[in-house]
């Protein structure tokens, strides 16, 4: 099974991107937000995390055939195999849908926001309704994606920092709703981290700012 690419991007297509890795070429299908993340690196050296699927219908005599679906992040491959696993949504719509950032997806779930969910392209309200249903309990850590510059990649380090930091304040009593927006105003100000003690310190030191107001 591949799990990861890292080779040069050759080009982008509508829903495709070109991976050279010597003597082959990949062709992987792509999200829209992962094409924008891109859409700047071409030429460059670039990794994707992949999943792999078997398209095609047997039962209809249709041809099965063997692709590749790419990633920016473990986390954002992750939140795809939740997304699609919700029955009636699968890898095609689920791949057609995700046109707006993980981050922003998970926060629509968890929030119950079905309004925000029915503008993802072949979302309906039933549809919408079902996936709030099946994963509104399953999105804190994703609601948690540090926001980068889309032409930088995001640091598996700073990730662990984020998850381990967030499994803290759990553990320390917090809901998740909670623990993600006490993560949220430390994160947002772009500051690196440089462990789990440095990020809880940034976290209490904004709630007593806000206590003190």
């Amino acid at each position: 099974m591949i799990t990861k690419l890292t080779g040069q991007l050759l080009a982008l297509q509508e829903t495709t991107v070109s991976i050279g890795i010597d003597p082959f070429e990949y062709e992987v299908a792509v999200p829209d937000f992962t094409r924008r993340h891109l859409q700047l690196s071409v030429g460059e050296k670039v990794s994707l995390y992949t999943i792999q699927y078997i398209d095609g219908n047997p039962q209809k005599g249709g041809r099965m055939t063997p692709r590749l679906i790419g990633f920016n992040s473990q986390i954002e491959r992750q939140f795809f195999e939740l997304f699609c696993s919700v029955p009636g949504l699968g890898v095609k719509k689920a791949l057609k849908a995700m046109v707006r950032p993980v981050q922003d997806i998970a926060k629509s779930i968890e929030e119950q926001d079905v309004k925000s969910l029915t503008t993802l392209p072949g979302i309906g309200p039933a549809m919408a309704e079902k996936i709030v249903a099946q994963l509104r309990r399953k999105m804190a850590k994703f609601a948690l994606l540090v926001q980068q510059d889309p032409t930088q990649h995001e640091s598996d380090v700073e990730r662990s920092i984020v998850d381990e930091t967030f499994q803290v304040l759990l553990a320390l009593g917090h809901s998740e709703s909670d623990a993600r927006k006490l993560l949220e105003e430390p994160l947002a100000g772009k500051q690196n981290f440089k462990d789990v003690e440095a990020l809880l310190q940034a976290v209490y030191e904004q709630a007593n700012r806000a206590g003190s107001n």
